[in-house]
């Protein structure tokens, strides 16, 4: 179905402007200098040099990945696997089997209904819905960013020259990017960390994974590249009173927001991954809410706050947000 472009002049004012906490300018969202020279790359680098230098500080431990400087003092529970899957998540040994892709969603039409149906309602699970819009449509942008993430792929050798993406299914995620084989349900399944997705959404992932280099404090309140999504769980391990919380389940109720470095569906919720749902203020609140942080509430009851709940509905959360602000 076509979705009609609707007035958007209020969603700079109302949400954008209301929820600057989460972004540090209004202007289109570029990959800042001080990332390539952090990497020591140069900023024409291909896909895949950029990808390979990202994913490598993102993993390393001396850059905020894995248990920290306390991690004599805490063992992970059950939960941590999924909070920092990088660490803790092992295959399952429940299901001895290998299976091909198609057979991978088929399964879990039965195991885990719900999953294939968000995942059918995603533009993950068929690509051709994406070459198909039509330039009245407000989603057309991502017709530019399907390309992008098939050049992507290109480069790193995953997709051939000729090739199209057809889809984005289980296996692509949980096993490897155009994974084609059958995969080992107890050696090859993984929990999908947010370089896994970086590998097709470079740009996304990189934006993020600037604040690292961006971030400083003139009296050094904080350590450089904090607070932020990018290292906000090593802003979590590296508290000393977390790490020696004897009650392990309320500690990792504190890792349970702060896994956005480790994840990137906690703004955009598997297995639909909707940019919709990730530009409204209450993907927002599941985190920055209560006498800690209760920028929603504030938010909420704000002017702007009043404007986004009175008209919110009448807004098109289609529309990408460079859009929104320049047709504002």
């Amino acid at each position: 179905m076509v979705v009609t472009k609707m007035k958007l002049f209020s969603i700079p004012m109302a949400v954008l402007i209301g929820l600057t906490f989460l972004m540090s300018s209004a202007a289109i969202a570029d990959i800042p200098n001080e990332t390539y020279k952090a990497l020591g790359i140069e900023k024409s680098a291909s896909p895949k040099e950029l990808f390979n230098a990202l994913e490598k500080r993102y993993r390393d431990p001396a850059q905020g990945a894995g248990k920290g400087s306390h991690a004599e003092y805490w063992e992970p529970i059950a939960m941590s696997a999924y909070l920092d899957p990088l660490s803790f998540y092992k295959p399952p040994t429940s299901v001895k089997e290998s299976n091909t892709r198609e057979e991978c969603v088929s399964c879990h039409e039965e195991e885990t209904a719900g999953h294939v149906v968000a995942w059918k309602k995603s533009l993950h699970s068929d690509l051709d819905k994406v070459r198909k819009l039509s330039s009245d449509d407000s989603r057309f942008y991502k017709k530019k960013k399907l390309e992008t993430v098939e050049n992507n792929l290109r480069s790193m050798g995953k997709l051939g020259k000729n090739e199209k993406l057809k889809n984005v299914s289980c296996m692509d995620c949980h096993v490897d990017i155009r994974q084609t084989k059958k995969a080992d349900h107890t050696k090859d399944i993984r929990m999908p960390t947010a370089d896994v997705c970086g590998t097709c959404h470079l740009q996304e992932f990189a934006e993020r994974e600037s604040e690292r280099d961006t971030l400083t404090w003139p009296q050094d309140q904080w350590p450089a590249g904090r607070p932020s999504h990018a290292l906000d769980y090593k802003a979590n391990v590296e508290t000393a009173i977390w790490a020696g919380m004897e009650q392990r389940e309320i500690a990792e109720g504190c890792t349970s927001c702060h896994i956005n470095q480790n994840k990137c569906d906690t703004c955009h919720t598997r297995h639909q991954f909707s940019a919709v749902e990730s530009r409204k203020p209450q993907a927002c609140a599941i985190c920055h809410n209560g006498v800690d942080h209760n920028e929603f509430e504030n938010y909420m009851m704000s002017k702007h706050g009043a404007i986004y709940q009175t008209l919110g509905d009448e807004w098109d959360w289609n529309v990408p947000l460079k859009d929104a602000i320049a047709k504002g």
